[in-house]
């Protein structure tokens, strides 16, 4: 593209005209969203009058589905959503202002799969742990919740799952977002690195970069978060964090190597917490932790897994998690399956197992990102 100072009289008259047509268009849009929140404004009182849900996830969803069915010349499925996402947002807030606990600190993964749902204008909260998240939930110090709950080649998170086993919140959303690792010190040189700080997690997520770089041997300080371990290596000379691009940047870290995860698809789940239950939207998901009576008995497992089957309900993931009793080997099973738990088949699940499942809630089911052909 041309300078413009180089440009044509002709061309930066065509150039003017094209600015003033976007700025009428953006006028339109504007006093179009101002209309839209002030029908979303009418709803928010009925809803409040009524003591309704705020944050309808299904809704949400139906409205990006039936957007992202017209025809479009360039706005992507991802660029829709993107945008009104943040307009969801607004409107929550313009509804009842919201209070959003993560595991913290800012800039952690959680942070971003939060705002990505509750934007820009929502209070937020960093909390340390996973259970501290759903004890500030459960003692009213905010309305929602977003921890992690699984990672594409790590697995569950067992403190998110050992606490809705317990609890009486709900899953009401779910988020995947792609995880880009980076390794950030102060250290010119590898070789000056003493110790390592991560999330727990993301060590196994990097272990063929660490194994390329001759870093197995050195010490591994797992901390609570990846934000975390940038902010301590930012204070330790020495030291070296794996962590988000995003947190290092925070912290003023320097970035060393990017992308050191092992996998390019490194994906993780997120789910949003709160207290109150979705209605079905039409593509949903439940998730229950089973307690099954007798469970050392042959067959036991088996039949369970034969109910759903039966019914011709997909289960999309099945793990199992020691349960602390005074036998110290029992264990429960966190159980995903498609469908809600109002469908008449996912009804009949529950009326047979009865209190040998307890329901963590049925939500609609995200769509994952899409990743690179790595072939």
């Amino acid at each position: 593209m041309k300078p413009e100072s180089t440009q044509t009289q002709s061309e930066q008259s065509a150039l003017e005209q094209l600015r003033g047509r976007i700025d009428i268009i953006d006028e339109q849009i504007l006093a179009l969203l101002d209309s839209r929140l002030e029908i979303v404004a009418q709803i928010g009182k009925t809803k409040l009058k009524h003591k309704s849900n705020i944050y309808r996830p299904e809704r949400e969803r139906a409205i990006i589905e039936r957007l992202c069915a017209l025809e479009s010349k360039h706005l992507t499925q991802d660029a829709i959503e993107a945008i009104y996402q943040e307009i969801f947002a607004i409107s929550r807030n313009l509804e009842l202002p919201e209070k959003i606990a993560y595991l913290g600190p800012v800039g952690s993964y959680t942070h971003q799969a939060a705002e990505s749902r509750f934007g820009a204008m929502s209070e937020y909260l960093p909390i340390n742990t996973i259970s501290a998240v759903f004890s500030a939930l459960e003692s009213k110090q905010a309305r929602y919740g977003v921890v992690p709950i699984e990672n594409n080649t790590n697995g569950i998170v067992g403190e998110c799952i050992d606490n809705l086993a317990n609890s009486s919140l709900k899953i009401v959303s779910e988020i995947i977002m792609p995880i880009h690792l980076s390794f950030a010190t102060e250290c010119e040189h590898v070789s000056e690195i003493e110790r390592i700080y991560s999330k727990d997690i993301a060590f196994g997520q990097c272990n063929a970069f660490l194994q390329a770089h001759n870093l197995l041997n050195i010490p591994q300080i797992p901390v609570e978060s990846t934000a975390k371990a940038a902010q301590l290596a930012k204070e330790d000379k020495k030291a070296a964090a794996i962590c988000s691009h995003i947190a290092a940047k925070l912290y003023a870290l320097p970035l060393m190597f990017s992308d050191v995860q092992d996998h390019l698809g490194n994906q993780t789940r997120f789910v949003i917490l709160s207290d109150f239950h979705n209605a079905p939207s039409g593509n949903d998901k439940t998730s229950i932790f089973a307690r099954l009576q007798g469970f050392e008995k042959a067959g036991t497992l088996l039949r369970f897994l034969e109910s759903f089957s039966r019914a011709h309900i997909n289960l999309t993931k099945i793990d199992s998690r020691p349960i602390r009793s005074k036998n110290s080997f029992d264990s429960g099973f966190y159980v995903d399956f498609l469908g809600h738990r109002d469908d008449e088949k996912i009804a009949q699940i529950f009326d047979e197992w009865g209190e040998q499942i307890k329901w963590l809630g049925s939500y609609p089911a995200a769509q994952a990102p899409s990743t690179p052909d790595t072939r």
